[in-house]
C-alpha cells in the first residue's frame, strides 16, 4: 500500500484526496549532535521511518494518510554547545506547527499527527503547546504521542526505558536499520559505554549534554546496537502513531 508524499503530489491530485479522512503525517526531529558515530540528521532517520510506519498502519486501519516534509530545524538546547546543532526558539516550533494545523484545516483534513523523534524538553513543550494552541483556535486535532511519558516509553527498548538513550544502542540500531552507510561503525563498536540517565538528569536541573553526563553527546550501549532491533523499533514507533490517531478520531476503536 503506497502512502502519497506531499511534495511529489499535483494540486489536482491533492483536489482529488479525500482530505476529510486524510491524516497528515509530520516527521519532527532536530539537527543535533548525536555521538561521534552518529550523524547530525539521526532524529530525521528515525522520525521519517516512525512517519512512514505510523503512515502504513492508519491506512491499513481504513484511513487515509500523506506524508509531509520533515521538520529539521527546533529547538535543541541540550545540543547546542557542539558543532553542527542547529537549534531554534521554541517560539519559532510553536508558531511554525500552528500555522500548519491552520492550513490544513483550512484545506479540510482529518488531523495532524507528529512522528516525533527528537526529546529536548524545549521541543517537546513546543509541540504541546503548538497542539494546545491549534485546539484553542478550533483548528483539527494535533496529535502528539511524546514517547517520553510513560504509556508509550514502556512499549520501547529497554535502554529507552533507561533515560540512556541518546546516540546509544536505541538511536543506533534505527540508523543502521535505515541507513547503515551513514553510521561511522568503527568507532561505534569502540565507544564504552555510557549509562547515564538524560531523564534523571534533566529532572535533577541538567540543561546541557555535558552537564547531564554525555561529554561526547552519546548515552547509552552504542556498540550492542543492531539493524534488527532498529526494524523492531520501526514497527513499534509505527504502532504508537497509528493507536495516537485512532484514539483521537475514533476513539472507540482504539478503548
Amino acid at each position: 500500500m503506497s502512502i502519497p508524499v506531499w511534495t511529489e503530489m499535483t494540486w489536482e491530485e491533492m483536489r482529488d484526496l479525500d482530505r476529510a479522512r486524510t491524516v497528515a503525517v509530520l516527521p519532527a526531529g532536530a539537527v543535533e549532535a548525536h555521538g561521534p558515530h552518529l550523524p547530525l540528521g539521526t532524529d530525521l532517520v528515525i522520525a521519517e521511518a516512525m512517519a512512514r510506519e505510523g503512515a502504513r498502519r492508519i491506512q491499513e486501519k481504513g484511513l487515509q494518510a500523506v506524508l509531509l516534509p520533515s521538520l529539521a530545524f527546533t529547538a535543541a538546547p541540550f545540543a547546542a554547545a557542539f558543532p553542527g546543532t542547529l537549534s531554534v526558539s521554541p517560539e519559532t516550533v510553536i508558531g511554525l506547527v500552528a500555522d500548519l494545523a491552520r492550513e490544513l484545516t483550512r484545506q479540510g483534513f482529518a488531523a495532524l499527527a507528529v512522528a516525533n523523534a527528537h526529546l529536548d524538553p524545549a521541543h517537546r513543550s513546543s509541540l504541546t503547546l503548538a497542539a494546545e494552541r491549534a485546539r484553542n483556535l478550533g483548528h483539527l486535532p494535533v496529535v502528539v504521542p511524546d514517547l517520553a511519558r510513560r504509556r508509550w516509553a514502556e512499549r520501547l527498548t529497554e535502554e529507552f526505558r533507561s533515560g540512556a538513550c541518546h546516540a546509544g544502542r536505541f538511536e543506533g540500531s534505527i540508523v543502521m536499520a535505515e541507513r547503515p552507510a551513514h553510521v561511522r561503525q568503527a568507532i561505534q563498536d569502540a565507544l564504552p559505554a555510557n549509562p547515564a540517565s538524560l531523564s534523571d538528569a534533566i529532572r535533577s536541573g541538567a540543561s546541557t549534554f555535558a552537564e547531564a553526563g554525555g561529554p561526547r553527546a552519546y548515552f547509552g550501549w552504542p556498540a550492542e546496537a543492531t539493524a534488527e532491533e532498529g526494524r523492531a523499533t520501526v514497527e513499534e514507533l509505527g504502532r504508537i502513531l497509528c493507536d495516537a490517531v485512532l484514539e483521537t478520531l475514533r476513539p472507540e476503536e482504539a478503548a
